[in-house]
C-alpha cells in the first residue's frame, strides 16, 4: 500500500549536500523533496551488529539527518565476519562508539545519538519517543516483542529483520496501517527451540541482503515513496537465491493491536519469552557444576561420562577433553537415552549452558537423577581452564 511521507521536509539542502546526494536528486520519485525529508528524519537502529551495520551505513550514506544507535555490547573478534561497521582496530571498543565513527566517516553531515545501554521496559518509551522510525536489528525474542509493543503503544512504524544461517526475513510493522509483529508471531517459541545466531551461525553476507532491505524500507517510509512492506513478509533463501513474499493480515484478536487488547502496557519480556524453560531451570537447580569442578573430576579420575550436546561442526571447533558428542536433538527425540551408561554419572555441556540445561531436564525425567551440567559450557571451560583454545 502507498503511505504518506513519515516526516516533513527540511527547509533546504546546502550546496555540499546537493553535490553529495545528486544521484538521489535526479530520481523523480525522490528529488529535492524526498531528500529534504531524509535530512529532517530521525531514525533509531536497535543494535549495531549484523543487521545494524549495513542499515546504519546505508542510511548515513542516503542522508538521514539523525541516526540513533542503541547498543551496550563491545566489539568481539567473532563479530567481524558479518558486522562490517566495525574493524580489527575496534576490538574491545563499545560497538556504539565504533559504529558512530564509521557513520561519521561515511557522512559528516549526519547527527549521531548514542544510547549505550540495554533496551528494556524502563527506557524504551523515552528513547523511542525521540525518533520518527525504528529499525529493529536485534537477535533475541524478548527484545523483538519489547520493540513491537513499544512501537504499537507509541503508534510508530518499525522495520524488522531476522537472519539465521542462510535464511532471512524482513517486514514493516505499523499497527495504524497494518499488522504488528504479534499478529505474525502471537507467542514466542518455546525456550531453546530456536537457536540464536551464536548457537546456529549465520552466513555473513546474509546480513547485507536483509540489512539493505531494511534500509530501503526505511527510506521509502520516510520519503513516502513506493509500496512499503506493511502487511507483507519477505523471505530470502541465500542457498537457492530466492525471494518470496507472504501476506500478513492484521489479527483482530491480537493481544496488543487488536480490537480488545490485553497488553496495554509494557510487560516483563524476559519472563514472557524465557531464555530457559521453567523445567530446565528446575532441573539445573543443585545440578550445575563449574568448569573448575569438572576439571577436578577429570584429574581425580571420577567415574563420569562427559556428553557434548552441541552440533558436530561446533564440536570440531573446540571440545572439552574426553567429551563425546550426542546432539541435543537426539535427546529431545528420545534416541539418545539408550546410549547413556547406567554406571557412570552423566555430565552435560553445550556452548554456554542453555542447551545442556534443556537436555538435563530430559535426563532427570528419564531417571538419571545424579546427572549434572556445566554452567557456562565450553566457553566457560576455554575461558577458565584452557585459554589457548579458540572461542567461537
Amino acid at each position: 500500500m502507498s503511505l504518506p511521507p513519515l516526516v516533513e521536509p527540511a527547509s533546504e539542502l546546502t550546496v555540499d549536500e546537493v553535490r553529495r546526494y545528486s544521484r538521489h536528486l535526479i530520481i523523480p520519485d525522490v528529488g529535492m523533496d524526498g531528500q529534504k525529508r531524509l535530512k529532517n528524519a530521525k531514525v533509531l537502529c536497535v543494535g549495531a551488529g549484523g543487521l545494524g551495520s549495513p542499515t546504519l551505513m546505508y542510511l548515513a550514506a542516503a542522508g538521514v539527518g539523525t541516526l540513533g544507535i542503541i547498543e551496550f555490547d563491545e566489539v568481539d573478534e567473532s563479530n567481524l565476519q558479518r558486522q562490517i561497521i566495525h574493524s580489527q582496530s575496534d576490538i574491545g571498543r563499545p560497538k556504539a562508539e565504533s559504529a558512530r565513527d564509521t557513520v561519521l566517516g561515511i557522512n559528516p553531515y549526519v547527527t549521531v545519538n548514542l544510547h549505550q545501554e540495554r533496551l528494556d521496559s524502563s527506557n524504551v518509551m523515552e528513547i523511542f519517543g525521540q525518533y520518527d522510525l525504528i529499525v529493529d536489528g536485534t537477535d533475541n525474542f524478548a527484545t523483538r516483542y519489547l520493540v513491537n509493543d513499544a512501537c504499537v503503544l507509541l503508534n510508530k512504524p518499525y522495520v524488522w529483520g531476522s537472519i539465521y544461517r542462510f535464511d532471512g526475513q524482513a517486514s514493516v510493522f505499523w499497527s495504524e496501517h497494518g499488522p504488528c509483529y504479534r499478529c505474525l508471531y502471537p507467542e514466542p517459541p518455546p525456550p531453546g527451540m530456536v537457536p540464536s545466531c551464536a548457537e546456529g551461525g549465520v552466513l555473513g553476507v546474509l546480513c547485507a541482503s536483509i540489512g539493505s532491505i531494511q534500509a530501503t524500507e526505511a527510506i521509502k517510509l520516510l520519503a513516502g515513496i513506493g509500496d512499503p512492506l506493511v502487511g507483507r513478509l519477505t523471505i530470502y533463501d541465500a542457498l537457492e537465491m530466492s525471494y518470496r513474499q507472504v501476506k500478513i493480515r492484521k489479527d483482530p484478536e491480537c493481544a496488543v493491536c487488536g480490537k480488545n487488547p490485553t497488553v496495554t502496557e509494557l510487560i516483563d519480556y524476559e519472563a514472557f519469552c524465557g531464555v530457559v524453560s521453567e523445567e530446565a531451570q528446575q532441573a539445573a537447580m543443585g545440578a550445575t557444576i563449574t568448569p573448575q569442578q569438572l576439571k577436578q573430576w577429570i584429574d581425580e579420575g571420577e567415574n563420569i561420562d562427559i556428553i557434548d550436546v552441541r552440533e558436530p561442526n561446533e564440536h570440531e571447533i573446540v571440545a572439552i577433553p574426553g567429551a563425546r558428542l550426542i546432539p541435543k536433538n537426539d535427546f529431545l527425540m528420545g534416541n539418545a537415552l539408550g546410549e547413556l551408561p547406567q554406571d557412570k554419572r552423566i555430565v552435560l555441556h553445550c556452548k554456554t549452558g542453555v542447551r545442556s540445561a534443556e537436555v538435563l531436564a530430559v535426563l532427570k525425567n528419564a531417571g538419571f537423577s545424579d546427572a549434572v551440567h556445566v554452567g557456562g559450557g565450553v566457553i566457560g571451560w576455554v575461558t577458565q581452564i584452557e585459554p589457548e583454545k579458540p572461542v567461537y
